[in-house]
């Protein structure tokens, strides 16, 4: 688990934000997706120029992204009491407002897909949770960490995570839920308060919010 003598990610670019406190991440193959907490507007980046082609209103703050087969879902705070409720997004339209499905115990901040279920994490539960169609819970993997980023790559989920939010003490952690026992091991040192993860293919994305910043990072070994 974590020690002292952990590398730090190895950092290839820190780029500017094009809206304040970037929250959410997703990378859909082509484009990389980042949704703003203060802003609550999706923002579709090209990363080869780094300029914004297209850009969305949320139904709320967009706390969590992932890219499902050409759309976006979204888990969105909303209404005064911050509901949890993850939405569709059709890239170059906008949010079906048809589309909704509630968190389980109206708790989640990010989401993956692993190919078959949404996947959503719970922060200080410290939970992956697998639904089904319905919304309904298939899986629970724990974990020993608060998770404050999640991306599905190869078969195995990537977290951002932390045991003290406050600090600069968060962790590039890798969880296999092909085991009955799910294998997890913390890879590298992030040194800094990460929010969000994405893969594009080769390499890692996440933000360092309160620098309004968007870092591309080397997939360890």
């Amino acid at each position: 688990m974590c020690n002292n003598r952990m590398k730090n990610i190895q950092e290839l670019q820190r780029l500017t934000s094009p809206a304040p406190k970037p929250q959410s991440l997703a990378w859909d193959g082509a484009t990389l997706w980042m949704g703003s907490r203060e802003t609550k507007r999706l923002y579709a980046l090209n990363p080869a120029t780094w300029t914004v082609g297209w850009e969305t209103a949320a139904p709320g703050t967009p706390w969590g992204m992932t890219a499902v087969t050409g759309e976006l879902r979204v888990l969105c705070g909303e209404t005064a009491d911050d509901h949890r409720i993850i939405r569709r997004c059709l890239p170059g339209k906008g949010f079906d407002g048809q589309f909704g499905i509630h968190c389980p115990d109206d708790c989640g901040s990010h989401l993956s897909f692993d190919g078959r279920s949404l996947v959503v994490s719970q922060w200080y539960p410290k939970k992956l949770l697998a639904l089904g169609d319905d919304g309904q819970v298939e899986r629970v993997i724990t974990v020993p960490h608060g998770i404050c980023g999640q991306v599905f790559v190869s078969g195995v989920f990537y977290l951002a995570t932390t045991d003290a939010e406050e600090t600069t003490d968060y962790w590039l952690t890798r969880v296999d839920p092909r085991p009955a026992t799910p294998q997890i091991d913390d890879l590298a040192r992030i040194p800094f308060a990460a929010r969000a993860l994405a893969f594009d293919g080769k390499n890692f994305w996440t933000n360092h919010r309160e620098q309004n910043q968007i870092v591309c990072f080397v997939r360890p070994d």
